[in-house]
């Protein structure tokens, strides 16, 4: 680094020389003064701006472990401990190193840096539960779950997590009614884990099970059939399963609704809604058109692997007025 500095004064004087030649037969001491203020207030700058750090090569060296990791986010907080994300981002280290004590304290330490942030309080009322003897939900933890949700109400961790604190403490009619919102933020695999859940609560505070959800009405509905050709080659293929997806027209590959069935129930005929929905932010009822296909997988796996056979995508005006055929093709 002593080398750099080194360098970088030549450098400058070279600079100003050549600037300040004009001056120095007629008015010397004005050059030699103008060049002394110019190399000092650019060595003031770069000490108040500059990251003189980031010439040292240990501090440019990538982190091989999760522990070199820590230790230069330790050293930059201990420089500028005004960052929360940095904080936030010690206290998720911590957290898999299993230091669940010293991840609260980092996770403190952001929350107060950031106290609007939802996910950052959340990740804090978390890493503080985990660090108790019990794994208990505190009235510090509390008051972050419940300021996460004051700035943003659709937050589900800290919705769920404020409802598993008001269990905790025996306050079920509370807890019940904290969580009861989600069911119509999370797709139905969720749901239909979560309401057991929620009525087990309900029950505790003697009030009745929730009434059963009604299957959402289908959006779209698929004929699928094989090829003839097909039928013998499935016979040594048991595992096989065809799945119909629907995706977005020119979107990502991701399914908005998907259905997976034995391929030895071909052919067969699929209703597809938002039930089927496997991301709850997008859902079938969202898009007024979708690309529908049917995949033969001889695997059974839901990723697309080699030799799987895939009907033409056929694009869809939703809600569908008449049944898709999709045919899966011998090659």
């Amino acid at each position: 680094m002593a080398v750099f500095i080194a360098l970088s004064l030549v450098l400058g004087l070279l600079v100003l020389a050549t600037l300040l030649r004009p001056l120095w037969p007629q008015a010397r001491g004005v050059a030699l003064g103008i060049g002394l203020v110019v190399l000092a207030s650019a060595a003031l700058l770069y000490r108040l701006l500059g990251t003189p750090q980031a010439l040292d090569a240990a501090a440019r060296q990538a982190p091989a472990t999760l522990e070199d990791a820590v230790t230069q986010l330790q050293a930059a907080l201990a420089r500028d401990p005004r960052q929360p994300e940095g904080w936030a981002l010690l206290g998720q280290a911590y957290l898999h190193m299993d230091r669940p004590a010293q991840a609260a304290d980092a996770l403190a330490r952001a929350a107060a840096l950031a106290p609007n942030d939802p996910d950052i309080l959340t990740e804090a009322a978390q890493a503080r539960a985990l660090a108790a003897p019990e794994h208990g939900f505190d009235a510090r933890a509390r008051a972050w779950l419940d300021a996460a949700l004051k700035a943003n109400p659709a937050h589900q961790r800290a919705r769920w997590f404020l409802g598993v604190a008001q269990r905790q403490r025996g306050e079920n009619a509370q807890a019940a009614a904290t969580w009861e919102p989600l069911l119509a933020q999370v797709d139905a695999v969720t749901a239909a884990r979560l309401r057991p859940e929620i009525n087990a609560a309900r029950q505790q505070a003697g009030l009745p099970p929730l009434a059963e959800a009604a299957a959402p009405a289908p959006l779209l509905v698929a004929q699928v059939r094989l090829d003839p050709a097909l039928a013998a080659r499935l016979r040594q293929s048991p595992q096989a399963s065809v799945f119909v997806i629907a995706r977005q027209v020119g979107g990502p590959p991701m399914p908005v609704a998907v259905q997976k069935h034995p391929a030895s129930a071909l052919p067969l005929e699929v209703k597809l809604s938002d039930a089927d929905s496997p991301m709850p932010t997008l859902k079938l009822s969202q898009l007024r058109a979708v690309e529908l296909v049917a995949r033969l997988s001889a695997s059974g796996q839901a990723m697309r692997q080699d030799g799987d056979l895939e009907s033409a995508p056929v694009r869809v005006a939703l809600p569908a007025n008449k049944p898709i055929t999709l045919v899966i093709p011998a090659h």
